[in-house]
């Protein structure tokens, strides 16, 4: 199946699966987060980590958020380490597309015996408006 931006998704996925091999479950967030950014620099992505982006109420900016990883300016990738994934994180990442207003994201959870990938998309996406630092 072909999703929107199948091909910097499935980069993304590769180097997390490749994380996770290495490193397997068990560590803190942190620990995922810092291994998966030396993955992404081996193959030479383009990315920010921890990423301060703006969050708007009705044009109104209401305070910022780190977003775990950018990719080429357009996938968020949120990161976990939890044993199990529950609705709450899901939610929270699909509100995290729609405030920084990006078509594209990754909830990867690295907590898991089986790492966890769920591939999101804002619904609600402007290509006219950004609101991106």
């Amino acid at each position: 199946m072909e999703y929107k931006h199948s091909e910097m998704t499935s980069t993304v996925i590769a180097a997390a699966m490749e994380v996770h091999k290495e490193m397997g479950c068990g560590f803190q967030e942190v620990i995922y987060q810092r291994a998966l950014e030396i993955e992404f620099a081996f193959r030479k992505m383009s990315f920010s980590r921890e990423l301060e982006m703006i969050v708007f109420y009705k044009h109104i900016e209401v305070g910022q958020r780190r977003v775990d990883f950018l990719v080429n300016n357009i996938i968020s990738v949120e990161l976990k380490a939890l044993t199990k994934l529950e609705d709450v994180h899901l939610t929270q990442a699909l509100n995290y597309l729609e405030a920084y207003n990006l078509e594209v994201g990754l909830l990867i959870n690295f907590g898991a015996k089986s790492l966890e990938i769920k591939r999101l998309y804002n619904k609600k996406f402007n290509p006219a408006a950004s609101n991106k630092k």
